[in-house]
């Protein structure tokens, strides 16, 4: 399961503000706001949309580690 701080940190090393998140993805600016400030939890499908954009940008998922779970990018996606 995605974590509102792995959308944070995957914007981050993208450097995507929510704007882009929500083109590339298709879901609403204030659903994106709300589940990054721990206001709501959408919808599986929605998840997998914000999921997929960022994966498509280059973002790996770390589901978790002995840290919890976290992100990184694909090699040769960095900026």
């Amino acid at each position: 399961m995605i974590i509102p701080a792995q959308i944070r940190a995957a914007r981050a090393l993208l450097d995507w503000r929510q704007v882009d998140l929500v083109h590339a993805s298709g879901v609403s600016d204030l659903t994106i706001k709300n589940f990054e400030r721990g206001a709501t939890h959408p919808h599986a499908s929605t998840l997998d949309a914000m999921r997929h954009a960022l994966e498509s940008a280059g973002v790996i998922f770390v589901d978790e580690t002995s840290e919890g779970p976290g992100v990184r990018l694909r090699k040769g996606k960095r900026k």
